[in-house]
């Protein structure tokens, strides 16, 4: 089967994580399935990276990628002209098409020639589909200009859980046309992790000291505010001394205001902000850890919690956040009331003194995340849906 992917922006000029990382995996499964797979994307790197695509196509493990020119960048909508003569010219060599993108360029593009050739499209939101947060009224005109239409015309629309299939619903769309696929774990990745203690001499940590560490993006939507009072709490309150807490991920404006609270809190000298981490010192923050804190209030899927528990780490999330319900599942953690500083205080202590349980918890993530994960498998249940969809 010849399958074309649509993304806006794609490895290696963006660092893995999110939709890149979906891609990228999905594509290199397909791959050794034998199918024919191109990737559309466009040059667009990250902005605190000095990077130059030396050519416009590259091959990766049998599937091919093609960097258009972005010619234009406000506030993450990424333009990109020549896709459009490409789309036009080569759109029906495709037996079917996988976007990655609401709300961009390429998804309106490829969508207009998709429709116009008959040539059927499945539909990944990837967590994106709310239109009441952040520049609300600028979602919403696309909304009623593009969203709607693209959503209705897609043969499917993969939901990464229930709660993103009752939004699919919400607006509009038939039950018959959503399919919940989550997005899986890299299992080669955490088959054989590094040794401990790499992370920690890195950035100084001493050996005594216990790590609690939150990894993604530095975002005021995250509920770091939350971890850190609940840090303060664990320190100050509870007269826990012995831990440090780190923050990785790549930051934007709202890093200030939390190394601000982290000042206020007089804990600035057991807080760490990395900055972006490569995908190495990923896993070796995770090993090095003794607990993951994923605090977002509301969010339909994450890797972190997998990741965690895929380094054999218990993880601790707030309830409002789907992922509570993947981590009581697979009993490799707990769940917090999202604002409760003090119980999630506790929980912290409880897993850090509770070395047994901690332990238990983490052997169980690491079996569950294993058992059902694994790119193999979710990539099988994507390839059906293609299959069924181009049959018709």
């Amino acid at each position: 089967m010849r399958v074309l992917q649509v993304i806006p922006v794609f490895y290696p000029a963006i660092s893995f994580g999110g939709p890149v990382n979906v891609v990228y995996n999905i594509c290199k499964e397909l791959a050794k399935e034998g199918h024919e797979v191109s990737v559309y994307t466009t040059n667009a790197f990250d902005e605190k990276r000095n990077f130059k695509l030396e050519r416009q196509e590259y091959t990766y493990h049998g599937f091919k990628v093609r960097y258009f020119q972005n010619v234009l960048r406000p506030d993450k909508l990424y333009i990109s002209p020549s896709m459009v003569s490409a789309c036009k010219k080569e759109i029906t060599n495709f037996d079917i098409i996988h976007l990655h993108a609401y709300r961009q360029f390429q998804e309106i593009i490829t969508y207009h020639y998709a429709k116009k050739h008959h040539v059927p499209y499945v539909l990944h939101l990837h967590g994106t589909l709310p239109w009441r947060t952040a520049k609300k009224e600028l979602k919403l005109i696309y909304n009623m200009l593009f969203g709607y239409r693209i959503l209705r015309d897609a043969s499917k629309v993969f939901a990464l859980s229930p709660i993103e299939a009752q939004q699919c619903r919400a607006y509009g769309l038939p039950h018959e046309k959503i399919e919940v696929v989550p997005n899986g774990v890299e299992l080669l990745e955490f088959r054989d992790l590094p040794p401990r203690g790499s992370f920690r001499r890195k950035y100084n940590i001493n050996d005594d000291d216990e790590i609690i560490l939150y990894l993604g993006r530095v975002d005021e939507q995250k509920g770091l505010d939350f971890l850190i009072r609940a840090f303060a709490y664990l320190t100050k309150q509870m007269n826990f001394n012995s831990v440090s807490l780190l923050i990785a991920g790549p930051g934007n404006r709202y890093l200030h205001k939390l190394m601000s609270l982290v000042d206020s809190c007089s804990i600035s000298k057991k807080v760490i902000f990395t900055g972006s981490l490569s995908e190495e010192s990923k896993v070796q923050a995770l090993v090095d850890s003794s607990i993951i804190v994923y605090p977002e209030r509301f969010n339909v899927f994450g890797l972190v919690p997998l990741e965690a528990a895929a380094c054999s780490k218990p993880v601790i999330v707030s309830q409002g956040n789907y992922m509570s319900k993947i981590v009581e599942d697979g009993g490799f953690g707990f769940s917090v009331n999202y604002g409760d500083i003090v119980a999630l205080g506790e929980l912290m202590k409880k897993l850090i003194e509770n070395q047994r349980l901690s332990a238990s918890m983490g052997a169980k993530g690491r079996q569950y995340v294993f058992k059902n994960f694994g790119w193999e498998n979710i990539t099988r249940k994507i390839e059906r849906v293609y299959f069924s969809v181009a049959n018709k």
